[in-house]
């Protein structure tokens, strides 16, 4: 797969935006991390918006996401191209990730559903997934691609993260649980702490 890859960013108000064509799927993701919530999604696939609104919301990050793809297959090369691009802007922003808190952690209700994220942005990408959606499909999104979204993402953000389901029988809201104790996991882990006076945070000096 051959793909183009173009990127900006500034580390003195955290933006970054990368544009992301392969022969697949063209995605454009722009972000702030010091934003206050507003979100454009429009990636033609309505439950990834849906997704995409509650990180940009209950993250307070400024997300604007575009994104036109072979949905006429399925989902499930915009739903990965989709993640890989908004990890890549989600790097490009916090850069050698000085000053921030770098660790994260949400428990998040919907009803029945119970969901727990713990996060670190180490450096090392791992991902424990420990979601257990009753349906293959909400509406016509396929469930398995809440896995592959965060596949992406984790690889491309150079991030651990923690996903358990504590409780849950609810597909949708067992899912958008899961969206919003990231959000609120990731605001924590990316707010600048204000004792590291600029200091990278890992014993080490680089992460």
């Amino acid at each position: 797969m051959q793909s183009l890859v173009t990127t900006s960013s500034s580390h003195l108000d955290r933006t970054a935006s990368i544009q992301r064509t392969t022969k697949e799927t063209d995605v454009f993701v722009s972000l702030n991390l010091d934003g206050q919530g507003h979100c454009q999604a429009r990636t033609g696939v309505p439950f990834l918006d849906h997704m995409l609104q509650q990180i940009a919301s209950h993250g307070l990050i400024d997300l604007e996401v575009r994104a036109t793809g072979d949905i006429e297959i399925d989902d499930h090369h915009t739903n990965e191209d989709v993640g890989i691009t908004l990890g890549q802007a989600l790097a490009q922003a916090l850069g050698d990730r000085r000053g921030i808190v770098r660790f994260g952690h949400f428990v998040a209700p919907l009803d029945e559903a119970l969901i727990q994220v713990a996060l670190d942005f180490s450096g090392r990408p791992h991902l424990q997934y420990g979601l257990t959606i009753p349906t293959q499909r909400v509406g016509t999104y396929d469930t398995q691609l809440v896995r592959e979204f965060f596949v992406a993402l984790v690889n491309h953000s150079q991030m651990t993260l923690h996903i358990r389901q504590l409780d849950g029988i609810n597909s949708h809201h067992i899912i958008e649980a899961t969206f919003k104790a990231f959000a609120r996991a990731t605001r924590m882990a990316v707010e600048i702490d204000p004792r590291r006076a600029g200091a990278i945070p890992s014993s080490k000096g680089v992460l």
